[in-house]
């Protein structure tokens, strides 16, 4: 079975970070990433939305913005609304270009503002059936569902650091036993 790194942990810890770290360094050692990033915007020091990023084409599209602020239709969430349509446009392909292309994936985040496109659903589904390594942040409501199917690492302030080199370590022996 293919390698699968779920991490987790409270808002702020730096699951987004981390997960671009350990990309950025398998990246430098010559292997291809691909997949999606999840960033908050801010303006004037307020979260006001997110935005996904395709790992591969730099293609950029809003996941959410806070109900009132976008032209973008969506479905509720709280106070934000979730732009399946930008989901569907730049995440969905971005990870299926990954299951093709790829030597890792990266899904950042599987959470319920995702979960609100079926196909992201799906891609995410074909990630799994696929044998390539994943490494995917998931939200702390949806772990359960996720810890039976590899590893879950959650971080928090005091181990983020050791985590970084533990996720980094079990990726690049993956990584160098599939290429061998």
């Amino acid at each position: 079975m293919a390698l699968r790194i779920f991490v987790t942990g409270p808002a702020g810890v730096g699951k987004t970070t981390h997960v671009e770290r350990v990309a950025k360094e398998v990246d430098r050692w010559g292997y291809i990433v691909g997949g999606m990033i999840t960033r908050e915007v801010r303006r004037g020091g307020r979260r006001i939305g997110f935005k996904i990023t395709a790992l591969d084409l730099g293609e950029e599209g809003t996941l959410a913005s806070i109900r009132g602020t976008s032209h973008l239709p969506g479905v509720p969430f709280g106070k934000y609304v979730v732009h399946v349509d930008e989901i569907d446009r730049v995440a969905v392909p971005a990870i299926r270009r990954a299951i093709v292309e790829a030597d890792l994936i990266v899904i950042d985040e599987i959470g319920p503002m995702e979960y609100k496109s079926d196909e992201f659903i799906r891609a995410v589904g074909e990630v799994l059936k696929s044998e390539k390594p994943l490494l995917a942040v998931v939200h702390r409501k949806f772990v359960d569902r996720f810890r039976p199917l590899g590893e879950v690492h959650t971080l928090s302030f005091e181990n983020r650091n050791a985590e970084f080199g533990i996720i980094l370590d079990r990726v690049m022996k993956e990584l160098k036993g599939i290429r061998g």
